[in-house]
């Protein structure tokens, strides 16, 4: 403990350090503020009372919650970073269909830099799209019972200047994190979800105490549910940072009187290699169902099928796992690829002891790959349905259930270790104790998630 006292405590000794971690904090109290100034036009009495009854574990539900609840707010931030990330995820997969894509992927800075002009460009139309649905979504919601509309007075106006603020809203929020990426710790765009996420954990908690304070759970239980909340996030985060490293021999070469080469390397395969997008898919899919029968709330037919795609349901818990799994194996083949690896072992005269350069290299990366993934699958899995299990088995609310695994928790602890890499690296360069006396803190890179 006292250990981590003078870790934090070096921190503030670093002026550049210093300068980095304010000036973060500070933008991310921007994002913080913006998801409540609420678009004009809007009647705050009306959308709060229609969001009253609003689910939490729907399609939109998942969305406000990577966006800290500005969707509920109608808030001028909204979109959120997503027009962005989904952007990204575009421009990711039409490197395996496009050539033109993949070209620029392998020209280096260069390349990226072209990437990332379409990826920004691309948003602004994603944004737009999604700006036009939010709009015709707050026409069409009014009050349950009174009818009074969110609206006072929903005309072209109001869809034109909806529009124009949430797009603007979401190129600031992605000029916001390019800023924090660049002039403060950590990756901005991460962190700009990593604080949405954040910030729904006090209304958890307070709903919590509301239920110990009712009389409804014993506080011995909610210790034990804490408990075992951090238990859960002490594997997560030891399955985040395994990996299966696969040694490579660079041979000897001189280049004057220098000798280059000789040297082991290791090329680290981790447990999951697509981080947390197979999670993101999956759940984008298993929502489908649920809104197309949403269509037909009157037949009884559907009513009884509904059931079995009910958040609560063990069949919703099952189907979700195995399209997570499919999932894992679909974008890890998209993010990691042997071929290329081999080729740039090949190139720079490594190999791997007792595997022949070339092709045999790559089926050797792939073999190992491929039999990795299927644990990872499993964990990723298994931590997308805790939240289910969690609130099936133990009665807690939705909000609350959320920390116990899928898309929240894989989010909070990767960014945080990504994060606490960054700074770690900060006080090691300026001879300071980092975090722990033996090894280092991991980053995301690699993982494929956000």
């Amino acid at each position: 403990m006292a250990k981590l006292v003078d870790t934090f405590s070096n921190i503030f000794k670093i002026e550049e350090l210093r300068k980095r971690i304010g000036f973060t904090l500070l933008v991310l109290l921007i994002v913080r503020v913006g998801s409540h100034i609420t678009l004009p036009g809007i009647n705050v009495v009306a959308l709060k009372a229609s969001m009253a009854n609003g689910d939490a574990n729907s399609l939109l539900g998942l969305f406000d919650m990577f966006v800290g609840g500005a969707f509920s707010n109608a808030a001028i931030f909204a979109l959120g970073i997503m027009p962005y990330i989904t952007s990204s995820i575009i421009f990711q997969l039409a490197g395996v269909v496009i050539p033109e894509v993949a070209k620029m992927q392998k020209d280096g800075e260069e390349g990226r830099r072209k990437i990332n002009q379409y990826t920004r460009i691309f948003t602004v139309v994603v944004a737009g799209l999604q700006a036009f649905g939010v709009s015709m979504k707050l026409i069409n919601t009014t009050v349950q019972n009174s009818g009074v509309s969110v609206v006072y007075d929903p005309n072209l106006l109001f869809i034109i200047s909806t529009m124009t603020l949430l797009t603007a809203g979401t190129i600031f929020l992605m000029w916001l994190g390019e800023q924090i990426t660049d002039r403060g710790i950590g990756n901005g765009i991460s962190l700009i979800i990593f604080i949405g996420i954040i910030a729904r954990l006090p209304h958890a908690f307070a709903q919590e105490y509301d239920i110990i304070a009712n009389g409804v759970r014993h506080w011995m239980f909610e210790i034990i549910l804490f408990g075992m909340l951090a238990g859960i996030i002490a594997v997560v985060i030891l399955m985040t940072q395994a990996a299966r490293r696969i040694p490579v021999q660079y041979a000897k070469r001189q280049q004057g009187k220098k000798v280059y080469g000789g040297t082991t390397q290791y090329i680290p395969l981790r447990l999951n290699t697509a981080g947390v997008m197979p999670i993101i898919f999956a759940q984008s899919i298993m929502f489908i169902p649920q809104t197309v029968l949403s269509f037909f709330p009157d037949s009884a037919f559907i009513i009884t099928l509904s059931k079995f795609f009910s958040y609560q349901s063990f069949t919703y818990a099952a189907m979700y796992a195995v399209i997570v799994v499919l999932f894992t194996y679909f974008y890890t083949a998209i993010v990691f690829n042997p071929k290329d690896i081999a080729d740039n072992m090949k190139k720079q005269g490594g190999f791997i002891p007792g595997i022949r350069p070339g092709k045999p290299t790559s089926d050797y990366i792939d073999g190992i790959l491929t039999r990795i993934t299927l644990p990872g699958s499993m964990f990723l899995a298994l931590i997308a349905i805790l939240p289910t299990i969690v609130s099936r088995l133990f009665g807690i609310t939705s909000t609350f259930a959320s920390f116990f695994g899928g898309t929240s928790l894989l989010i909070m602890i990767g960014v945080a270790l990504d994060t606490l890499q960054q700074i770690e690296s900060f006080l090691l360069m300026r001879h300071y104790d980092g975090f722990m006396k033996s090894g280092k803190i991991k980053g995301r890179a690699g993982s494929g998630g956000y």
